[in-house]
């Protein structure tokens, strides 16, 4: 007896729960079957909303027929005006009409359609000028560059605005690469002063430093420089070289005291 009971209890719980959700979702079956679609349009997604088939465009609630100009293709895009010009063509809209059509690109003598066919570029030796190309001209000693339309100097020339002039290299000089500075660098142990290479004078105890700052040399260890020369550093008692060379530092305990080492403490 309680078991038909249970059962009966399930049955009931079961068709009130169906009940139920036929209640709830009977306005929203309501709602969907209540949207309108405007002509040449379709539903999107599991929404409301709703687009237009491709050939139409959405304007003011409707789908309305792209109408696209001679020489243009449709876009599958259902937003924007839906039409793109061909290519070799660009638009246009003239002053007195506002429709937009798409116009020959007028290709220049000496030019050629870019890759996206909606401009143009001059043939390599040519430059642009204004709605043409115009050669390049190349003044002595220049050539070509990278671009095609500009030009680079030869080496042991320097670019001003229209001409190539010659580097004029000092001796104990030699010329290098690049379209700034001087066009020359001085050899080893010499340095650039004014427009000439001057020859480096290391002092006794001295040696080279390659470098385009300072005064070109460097003290060995144990020596500092002093008025042009390297004069051996004095070591007080209880003090040692520090990591420079050129100076020094008290022995642990002592402490610098101007030029000596003092215990600690007095």
């Amino acid at each position: 007896m309680y078991g038909m009971q249970q059962r009966r209890a399930k049955v009931s719980h079961f068709l009130f729960l169906c009940a139920f959700l036929a209640a709830m979702s009977g306005p929203v079956f309501a709602q969907r079957a209540s949207v309108t679609l405007p002509e040449n349009a379709r539903a999107v997604g599991y929404g409301l909303g709703w687009e237009c088939k491709p050939g139409y465009r959405s304007l003011s609630g409707a789908c309305t027929a792209v109408k696209k100009p001679a020489h243009a293709y449709r876009t599958t895009g259902s937003y924007g005006r839906g039409w793109e010009c061909g290519r070799g063509y660009r638009e246009s809209r003239g002053y007195r009409n506002a429709k937009e059509t798409c116009v020959a690109i007028a290709v220049p003598s000496n030019a050629y359609l870019n890759a996206s066919g909606n401009g143009w570029n001059c043939d390599r030796g040519y430059e642009r000028t204004n709605e043409s190309c115009s050669a390049v001209q190349l003044p002595d000693n220049a050539y070509l560059g990278a671009s095609g339309d500009d030009w680079n100097c030869n080496r042991g020339h320097r670019k001003t605005d229209k001409a190539c002039i010659a580097i004029i290299v000092p001796p104990n000089g030699f010329l290098v690469n690049g379209s700034y500075g001087l066009g020359w660098e001085c050899d080893r142990g010499y340095r650039p002063v004014n427009d000439t290479c001057k020859e480096i004078k290391i002092p006794a105890k001295g040696y080279f430093v390659d470098s385009s700052y300072g005064n070109g040399w460097k003290c060995s260890r144990g020596y500092r420089e002093l008025n042009g020369a390297c004069a051996a550093v004095e070591l007080p008692k209880n003090a040692h070289l520090d990591y420079s060379g050129s100076d020094w530092e008290c022995n642990p305990p002592y402490q610098k005291d101007q030029n000596r080492c003092t215990a600690r403490g007095g």
